[in-house]
């Protein structure tokens, strides 16, 4: 029995859907990690966390700007670069 000219079924094992375990977070837990990250980055460790909620946030949009992807992961964009910005204006010295 031949297989069509061209059309292979062995050796793609990924094209026929079998895409085996997915390991790591899906995109809505990192989305409320990163949320979280914002709001305890306004009360401590705002340097750390504001970053941390951005490349969450970040990650959990798909890598591109679509805010339509998720509610949490576009609030953890939002408040982790206010709380970024303002964690620089402090280290800075600059009031706000």
């Amino acid at each position: 029995m031949m297989a069509s000219f061209g059309q292979r079924t062995r050796g793609y094992p990924r094209s026929r859907g079998r895409t085996g375990m997915r390991d790591g977070l899906d995109r809505g837990t990192l989305g409320i990690i990163g949320t979280i990250f914002a709001v305890v980055g306004f009360f401590a460790l705002g340097i750390v966390l504001g970053p941390a909620a951005l490349v969450c946030g970040w990650l959990s949009m798909g890598r591109v700007w679509n805010p339509r992807s998720s509610i949490p992961a576009l609030v953890a964009v939002v408040l982790g670069a206010i709380d970024t910005l303002l964690a620089l204006f402090w280290l800075a010295g600059v009031s706000v």
